[in-house]
């Protein structure tokens, strides 16, 4: 096998003539480039904290060099990683079509978010592909840190002090840019298992397939994490983290309710404790000068043996409407929506939007999975559709900044038997925390 030769230069120059903040540019390339303003090396190697760059999980045997047209060729799934600080960051990735065939290629970012899909590349043609990748670490600048669940988080592309980029298809890249860019709107995204990026095949949520749906100019960064309730959120530091490097006209999406149940005292309760706290997160998102924005849960599969969906979340979903209509805060349904979804799949048919699978479907799985709380990919992917649907509906700012996407009708749901999602090398059989 012919190895891959990298390419990484480091400039810096000055983004604000005001801030003076450094930006990054980090650019590969591959075969030796003579001209070129980048570092030439010669070998595919597994990432290396004292490098700052490589492949992630031995997939560097996944790829091949074509020295001749300098370029990266792949037709298997491979992760590379570049260590750089917390920020947003654009990458562009230069595809090169094969000389017979088109191809095509998937990418996610971090914990299998979702940026480029089935991305066609036509024989012979130089394709350019420009994403938004948000990367954070748990350091508050205010002072403190997030406490990150052990070991779950810990464990997370997400947390680590590296970008890393997954490739899935056919792959064939010239080169590959990355740097850091301060001046476009983030939306932070703060709930439990039903929104957060989740690592594992085969679960997953609908805030790690939102980013493939917004062009190069908003940048998505999910602070969402399993188990969570309102309450946790706040102890954990996370809300205190989000306001620490949220800026003027950033967003706060919320959707919270599955755990918040829980909650046990003379405070708990959907119009006690928990329409409280949601006040008080539109209200300290406001004072940053951001825009909040108010999701109901997502609803549970439960059927009655008649065949109709038993709604399990009893006051949440209309606490949260009437929170967000006394603070004039835009609101997304995602409970309606939701629950029109399964009932227009049915009892069986809306099992293929949760993570239902007999015993052996993956590597390791000794038993069937049964969960009716927690989404596959393709139930996330429908989900996003209907967040995308509701910030259309509230006429948000974003929504011009949103592609690929008509419109969404959760009574008539895409497809499942012609939707693919190529599976990430990461799996396991142990539920998410939260139901």
């Amino acid at each position: 096998m012919k190895r891959l030769i990298l390419v990484i230069g480091f400039f810096f120059q000055l983004w604000s003539p005001v801030l003076f903040a450094e930006q990054i540019v980090r650019e590969f390339s591959f075969g030796k480039a003579k001209g070129s303003t980048a570092i030439s090396l010669e070998k595919a190697q597994p990432y290396l904290e004292a490098q700052g760059y490589g492949f992630e999980f031995s997939t560097e045997k996944n790829v091949v060099i074509d020295h001749k047209n300098k370029m990266l060729l792949s037709k298997k799934p491979f992760y590379f990683s570049v260590k750089v600080p917390e920020g947003n960051y654009k990458i562009t990735i230069r595809y090169q079509g094969l000389q017979n065939k088109s191809y095509m290629s998937t990418i996610r970012s971090e914990s299998r978010r979702l940026q480029i899909e089935n991305q066609v590349v036509l024989p012979n043609k130089v394709l350019d592909r420009t994403i938004i990748v948000h990367i954070k670490n748990p350091k508050i600048a205010s002072g403190g840190i997030v406490a990150l669940k052990k070991p779950r988080e810990l464990q997370k592309l997400d947390w680590d002090e590296k970008l890393t980029l997954e490739f899935q298809q056919t792959n064939c890249i010239s080169s590959l840019r990355i740097e850091s860019i301060n001046a476009i709107p983030t939306v932070f995204l703060a709930g439990n298992s039903t929104v957060v990026n989740q690592e594992d095949e085969p679960w997953a949520s609908w805030g790690q397939m939102i980013p493939r749906f917004f062009d190069a100019e908003i940048a998505i960064a999910n602070h969402a994490e399993s188990g969570l309730a309102l309450s946790s959120f706040l102890s954990s530091k996370r809300l205190d983290k989000i306001l620490s490097i949220a800026k003027p006209g950033d967003y706060l999406f919320i959707e919270f309710g599955h755990n918040d149940q829980k909650e046990k005292g003379e405070h708990a309760g959907a119009y006690k404790g928990y329409s409280d706290r949601l006040r008080y997160f539109v209200r300290e998102f406001r004072v940053k000068g951001g825009i909040p924005v108010i999701l109901t849960s997502t609803a549970r599969r439960s059927f009655d043996e008649q065949g109709h969906l038993v709604h399990t979340l009893g006051d949440f979903p209309d606490a949260a409407r009437k929170v967000a209509a006394e603070l004039q805060v835009p609101m997304i349904d995602l409970n309606k929506k939701t629950s029109m979804f399964y009932e227009a799949l049915g009892v069986e048919g809306s099992k293929r939007a949760f993570v239902h699978y007999p015993a052996h479907t993956f590597p390791n799985q000794q038993h069937d999975l049964a969960d009716n709380t927690h989404f596959n990919p393709y139930g996330a992917y429908e989900i996003a559709k209907m967040v995308l649907t509701g910030i259309k509906e509230n006429q948000l700012p974003i929504t011009e900044h949103i592609v690929d996407f008509q419109g969404f009708d959760p009574q008539q749901p895409d497809d499942f038997n012609t939707w693919y999602w190529p599976p990430s090398l990461i799996n396991s059989v142990v539920k998410p925390d939260g139901n």
